[in-house]
């Protein structure tokens, strides 16, 4: 099933030939922690050096951490390992949490409870004369 599921599907990594593209095409700069994979197009092609990504796991770019998400668009040109260290106010990334338990409700909201901080009264309805 490995083989098959690597042909036809796109949503869960990369197929065969995406795969085949990035290794004949493309030059690999580096790995995350997450294991997605970074490539480059080789030295000596014409136009401007294309950068993309191959996920591990399901197709999801908010699992691209924020320094391969500088270098993957063009906006630093050093890896993530040739960078400096983080700051140490720096948390690390999330995941995009939209639609699990653990995404963020404030308070009012009705899937955490639905109770809304009482009005204050200082709001006056608009009536026409």
């Amino acid at each position: 099933m490995g083989l098959l599921k690597s042909i036809f599907t796109w949503w869960d990594g990369a197929t065969i030939g995406t795969s085949l593209f990035s290794r004949r095409n493309g030059s690999e700069v580096g790995r995350d922690a997450l294991g997605n994979v970074y490539f480059e197009t080789k030295a000596g092609r014409k136009g401007p050096r294309r950068r993309w990504v191959i996920y591990a796991g399901a197709n999801d770019a908010s699992r691209v951490p924020p320094e391969w998400h500088g270098w993957l668009h063009n906006t630093v040109d050093q890896t993530p390992d040739q960078a400096p260290p983080p700051r140490e106010w720096q948390k690390p990334p999330l995941a995009n949490m939209t639609g699990t338990a653990q995404a963020y409700r404030p308070a009012g909201a009705l899937e955490a409870g639905g109770v809304r901080a009482a009005a204050t009264g200082d709001y006056e309805a608009w009536s026409p004369n």
